[in-house]
Parts: structure tokens; sequence; C-alpha cells
């Protein structure tokens, strides 16, 4: 029985020998596929996200449509209606991951506004950007569009009955921003659109408190202000005798109304291709956290740029310093005025009828009117046309004085058909001939081509 026994405990020592040896190998397996799903869940938490949804406001004509797809790279003409939707392609070159980006353009007029419902929800505008898009081509209507625009969207945001926790985070998260921003840091050249860490990470962080005026009208999302056909500036100054003055009054209204809405400031023109590269890369860094390097640009009065945050009513001031005909608080529309309106001649375009259907139409006219040929045969009181001539008593009629163009041709009674109607043409057109040459003074006037207005005079004198 010992040799038994003790074959059975070397077998179970064995045993339990290979099944450690299974053990350790199966744990370091195990341990190979947490790796690998953790660098998996890893890298699919650092993806671009997507449902992300940039939302354009404007008046016709401002250039919502084509400074997207200027931004898209499409080229074409075509105007959407109602609400029309691009798209952007996000490329995120450190990690070699895309992903589009929504862009719901509204129509400008304010009638289609209810179209909004189908761009954002309550759950996706947390993940939205709204640019307001304004005509530097038409700056007296600048700050009556934003006005109404932003009332447009705040409309809507109200009625999306967002709850009043998940309102304060968001208006929380923009005020948070603002009062984070810093300057950039340079990129560096291998990684041009490195993604930053979240706003918000540093708990500790001493936070200067808003001004006055600052986010006083908080939308709870970013806010981008464009002030798009910048090129018109030299027209302004050309056809509108625009100063200075004028376009640093025109930059500090908006500089202002930004502060309310914590709003970014950018000066774009398609047509120069102007910042455009710019507004692309601050959408994207406020939708994506993309790594921004752009500090703000004030010196070039047709190439602004200010930041969310980095503005302040002191910043502001220095514009004022330049005024000599117009104070600050003024009204914009006091002196932004908008110019008289002129009514051009080419608004309504005048189509001359063909001229082959115009004498058609004389032709069946004349030939309802079956006496019309023989009245001028009838008597000498009345002209080729049929129209009454007083009798005039200055004896018998001197044939040779007559002009020729007074003269009517008779009609031939043997004239049948077509030749019956070129008859009837050539009498209308002589008669048309014989008002004009029989005009008081001219030189075909005759005796019998007496106007109804100088009867008076002619029978005086004969009497």
């Amino acid at each position: 029985m010992a040799p038994v026994l003790e074959k059975k405990l070397l077998g179970a020592a064995g045993t339990e020998g290979h099944t450690m040896d299974t053990s350790a190998e199966e744990e370091e397996g195990q341990n190979l596929w947490s790796s690998i799903l953790s660098e998996v869940s890893t890298r699919s938490s650092t993806k671009l996200p997507s449902g992300r949804n940039i939302l354009l406001f404007g008046d016709d004509g401002s250039g919502k449509t084509t400074l997207m797809t200027k931004l898209q790279g499409v080229e074409h003409n075509k105007k959407g209606r109602g609400l029309e939707y691009l798209y952007l392609n996000v490329h995120d070159e450190d990690r070699d991951d895309v992903t589009r980006c929504n862009v719901w353009i509204l129509d400008g007029d304010v009638y289609h506004k209810g179209l909004l419902k189908f761009a954002v929800s309550s759950k996706s505008l947390k993940d939205s950007v709204a640019v307001f898009v304004v005509d530097m081509s038409r700056p007296w209507s600048i700050m009556e569009s934003l006005q109404k625009w932003t009332s447009v969207l705040r409309e809507h945001v109200d009625k999306l009955k967002i709850s009043p926790e998940d309102m304060r985070d968001m208006e929380q998260r923009m005020v948070r921003a603002f009062q984070e921003y810093g300057e950039p840091e340079e990129a560096t050249p291998s990684s041009p659109q490195r993604r930053s860490a979240p706003v918000g990470g540093d708990d500790e962080s001493v936070l200067l408190p808003l001004g006055e005026n600052v986010l006083t009208h908080n939308l709870g999302i970013p806010v981008l202000i464009v002030c798009s056909k910048c090129d018109a500036v030299t027209v302004l100054e050309k056809d509108h005798d625009y100063r200075e003055e004028h376009f640093d009054f025109i930059q500090s209204h908006l500089r202002r109304f930004c502060l309310q809405y914590g709003a970014a400031l950018i000066y774009t023109s398609v047509k120069e291709e102007k910042n455009l590269d710019l507004l692309y890369k601050y959408m994207v860094h406020k939708l994506y956290d993309f790594h921004f390097t752009s500090p703000a640009l004030v010196v070039e009065k047709d190439a602004v740029f200010i930041p969310s945050g980095w503005d302040n009513e002191k910043k502001i001031c220095i514009l004022h310093e330049n005024f000599t005909t117009v104070r600050p608080e003024d009204p914009f529309e006091d002196f932004i005025i908008k110019p008289p309106v002129r009514k051009l001649v080419h608004d309504k375009e005048i189509n001359a009828e063909d001229e082959q259907v115009f004498l058609m139409k004389q032709q069946t006219l004349l030939a309802k009117q079956p006496a019309t040929p023989s009245r001028a045969t009838e008597s000498p009181a009345r002209t080729a046309s049929g129209s009454p001539r007083p009798t005039v008593r200055t004896g018998p009629t001197n044939v040779a004085s007559v002009s020729p163009m007074t003269t009517v041709k008779k009609p031939d009674p043997n004239l049948k058909g077509a030749a019956a109607n070129e008859g009837v043409l050539a009498n209308f057109f002589n008669s048309l001939l014989s008002k004009k040459t029989g005009a008081p003074g001219s030189p075909g006037t005759a005796g019998t081509a007496v106007q109804p207005g100088s009867a008076k005079k002619t029978e005086a004198g004969s009497e």
C-alpha cells in the first residue's frame, strides 16, 4: 500500500505543479488581453466625437453659404432655401482620425425659424457652436441683424425645455472658458492640431470675476460673430466717404456686443481669402478642443480677430481715443447711416414686342374697321387717320403745295387679299407720318393739314 500511496502523492504533486504553470500562463494571457483592451478603450475615448453642429444665422446676401462652401472646398453658387445642410471634414493629424461636422444654415427670412427644430435639439445643443454672419458691405444693417438673429436663437433655446440644472451647467462652462482664456502657445510643427486638455481640470486656479457687461446674454454654447465681405472697406471709403473713425466705431459696437454673449469676433473675405483658415481652426478648436495657436489681431481694420475671453472694456476704450466727431455711446444708426435708396431704371426689365407680332396686331385692328381706308377720300375735312378737322376757309386747295408725306394713297378696289392688306398698312403708317408733318409751323404743313388748335386763327385770318 505504501508504494501505491507514494505514487498517488507524487501524481498529485505533479498535477498541482502543472496546474500552477497553466494558471500562470492564463494570467499572463489575461494581462495581455487586458492591456490590449485598455489600449483600444483609450484610443476609442480619444477619437474625434461625431454629431457636432455649426449653426449659421444671417440675413439674405450676407454670404453664409458662400463662406461654408469655401471652407468645404466646393465651388458653387447655389443658394439654399429654408434650412440648408452642409458638412465639414475634420481631420485630427496627430491621431490620423477623421469625422464630419454638421453645418446647418438657416434661411435669411425669419419666417423659417421654426425649421431650427430639425437642426438642434435639447440633447445636441451642448455640442453646437452658433455663428452669426453680418455683411460689411452693408454696415448700417450689422447691429440690427445681430439683435434679430440672436433673439431667434434665444427663443429656440427657451423652447427646448432644457432642465434648469443642465442649462446652468452649460452656462457655467461658458463662464469658465471665458475666464480661463490665456494667450495661446505655439504648437510644435509635428502636431499642428494637437488636442488640448478639457477646460476645467484645475479647480484651484484663481479666476478673475467677469466684467459688468460680460456674458449677460449667456446662450450656454460658444458664439462666433463673423463679419463677412471685409474687402468692401475700400468701396465704403471711396463711395460713402468712410474714414478710420467709422470703422473704429463699428468695431467698438461689435466688440461690446460680443462681450454680452461671450462671443469671438472675426473679419473675413472670401474674395481675398482672408482669415478663412483662421475661422475654420477656431470653430474646430471650440468643438473638438484642438490646440489653437493664433493670438488676437486688432491692427488691420479689415482683418480683425478677437477670441472669446481676450477682450474687455479697457481694450475697447483704445478705439475711442481716435473719435473726434462721434461719442462711443452714440446710437449705431446715428453715425453709420443707411444711404438713400436709388431707384434704378433697370429694376424693371421691359421686353420689346416682336416687330412682326406688333404689325400683325395692327393689321388685325385695321381689318376690323372697314370704313377706315375710304375716310381719306370722303371729305377734305377729315384726316387720313379719320379724326375730324375744322373746315378752313382759305379757298380752293392748292394741290401743288401739299407735302408729299401727307398724301394718302387710295386703295385700289381691284386689290384683294394680301394686296389689300398692304394698302391698309401703307394707309396707316402714312397717316402717322401726316400727323408728325402736319404740326403747326412745320415745313410740310399745307392748307389742308391745319391742326385743330390753330383753326380759330386761320378762320380769323381768312375772314
